[in-house]
């Protein structure tokens, strides 16, 4: 059967494109997804349905690639958890519903995407959304992803210790983060319900699975991407051993800033010495396939926790950030604060017994890293490298960021909540060197992998996509994830990845 669009990857934005375009009667679409697929919540494993358990994101999980990639010289290659399972990584995260906030799309559509300015996005952020607490303009009521803040009574101890160690220091307050001022500390929203993580493939894809139009289908691995004189024929895939061909004219990728430059770059598109390196052959070079790989580096302060402090709360969903600006940055926000017990929400970490943590993120990085060729076989992952703190400027930010933590960890407000602090010392606090040396060693990651295959201008020549997110040069191919942002927002990817997902569907459609 040929099938008009086959979606590959049914992450956060794949299973929004593939529902979106099922709702056109006359349009079949496949969605495929190398992880498994629960087609119905009874079904949802305990570690996937409940956000308060992280078991998805263990190493050893069936959920998770458990990829392996660099981020510093001084730590190598650690444990990178990715979705792999139909939802992808909106089925295994920490439920955190922060859109990129205006200014980042304005920025992008200064550099000659003017389809991505924040007027043009945020309809597409509203479609998504029911927003159960905000009613305005700037929201939206009727979508289909619960989004919602929880009350003040219900904020555990560690989470109120840190709002008031932030209005103490003389930082403001927001209302809104998800709002056109969002600077300050404040409430993140969260898209969970009663406990449940409320992933696309909840959201978009299972009201939709009726449809005799839409096929998903999981444990379906793709290969590559078939194309003859610049246009799409179908994709190889391979599922239960078998190497098989789907026919189409249409794809589009989907599976996320790290896999998707991969199925590129196996496709025959991208560098062309990676690929000559590997005998693939070359349908065009593209060298911004894999390059501009953009995250959040993130580098906790770690305390002791007096005993008689019910930690069990913090792991219920509530969460409160701080977003401020770094001195002598132009840039508004480039910098986020959160804290955290049982779990960090950020990096995916389980922490040590009666260890708190106040976590500092670089929100708007300047150095990028890359993703690369390991092997010509589809089954071997990539290679990559965060390549965190290869600009001076963001060591001097996140060094800023780790002594105004530390200097909220010693007010009053933390009197009655910590006991005392772990990391960092006090010989590692007294020079900057001592610090960048710890940052170093010590920095985690957040799984807000972006940037891989940029939208761009035609005259960028590291662009791999145009404003409507087709891949320049071939004809039916798009690409509709994290990877085509320009920068990595100043918040979780999470939502704007499903804002770009709402849009793709509109173009491909």
């Amino acid at each position: 059967m040929k099938y008009d669009v086959i979606v590959i990857g049914a992450g956060s934005a794949g299973s929004v494109v593939a529902a979106r375009l099922a709702e056109d009667i006359n349009t079949n679409v496949l969605l495929l997804e190398a992880g498994q697929d629960y087609p119905d919540l009874e079904n949802l494993p305990f570690d996937i349905q409940f956000g308060h358990t992280r078991a998805a994101e263990a190493e050893d999980s069936k959920h998770n690639w458990a990829l392996r990639g660099t981020i510093t010289e001084e730590q190598g290659e650690i444990h990178v958890a990715q979705g792999k399972v139909v939802g992808g990584g909106g089925s295994i995260n920490g439920q955190i519903y922060l859109r990129g906030i205006p200014e980042d799309f304005d920025d992008w559509a200064s550099w000659g995407n003017d389809e991505w300015s924040y007027t043009k996005v945020l309809p597409y952020f509203r479609k998504a959304e029911r927003d159960l607490d905000i009613r305005d303009d700037f929201h939206g009521t009727d979508g289909p992803i619960p989004v919602s803040r929880k009350p003040r009574e219900t904020w555990p101890v560690i989470q109120m210790a840190f709002h008031t160690a932030c209005l103490q220091r003389g930082y403001d307050t927001t209302e809104d983060m998800n709002g056109t001022n969002p600077s300050g500390v404040g409430l993140i929203p969260m898209n969970n319900q009663n406990g449940v993580r409320m992933s696309t493939a909840i959201t978009h894809l299972g009201p939709m699975r009726h449809r005799l139009n839409l096929t998903v289908r999981g444990d379906v691995f793709v290969r590559k991407i078939l194309i003859h004189n610049g246009e799409v024929t179908g994709v190889e895939a391979e599922s239960g051993g078998a190497i098989f061909t789907v026919e189409t004219d249409r794809v589009v990728l989907s599976a996320g800033a790290l896999k998707t430059p991969h199925i590129l770059m196996l496709s025959g598109i991208g560098p062309k010495e990676q690929l000559e390196e590997y005998g693939i052959p070359v349908l065009q070079d593209t060298p911004g396939v894999g390059a501009n790989l953009r995250n959040h580096p993130i580098a906790p302060i770690s305390y002791r926790v007096k005993e008689g402090i019910n930690l069990a709360p913090d792991a219920a969903g509530v969460r409160i950030a701080l977003r401020f600006t770094s001195k002598g940055t132009k840039e508004p926000n480039d910098m986020l604060m959160s804290t955290s017990s049982v779990f960090n929400p950020l990096t995916g970490e389980e922490l040590p017994d009666r260890v708190g943590r106040i976590s500092c993120v670089l929100e708007l990085p300047a150095g990028a890293g890359f993703v690369r060729l390991a092997s010509a076989d589809p089954v071997v992952q990539p290679k990559f490298d965060y390549r965190y703190f290869s600009h001076p400027d963001d060591m001097r930010r996140m060094r800023e960021g780790i002594r105004i933590a530390v200097n909220l960890l010693d007010s009053d407000a933390y009197k009655e909540v910590s006991e005392f602090r772990i990391t960092p010392t006090e010989e590692v606090l007294a020079t900057d060197e001592a610090l960048d040396l710890w940052i170093r060693q010590t920095v985690g990651t957040a799984r807000h992998v972006s940037g891989t295959c940029k939208i761009g201008p035609d005259s960028d020549p590291m662009a791999v996509v145009d404003q409507q997110c087709r891949v320049k040069g071939f004809k039916g191919l798009w690409l509709a994830d994290s990877s085509v942002m320009p920068q990595v927002p100043r918040a979780n990817a999470n939502a704007t990845a499903i804002m770009i997902g709402e849009r793709v569907a509109d173009w491909v459609s």
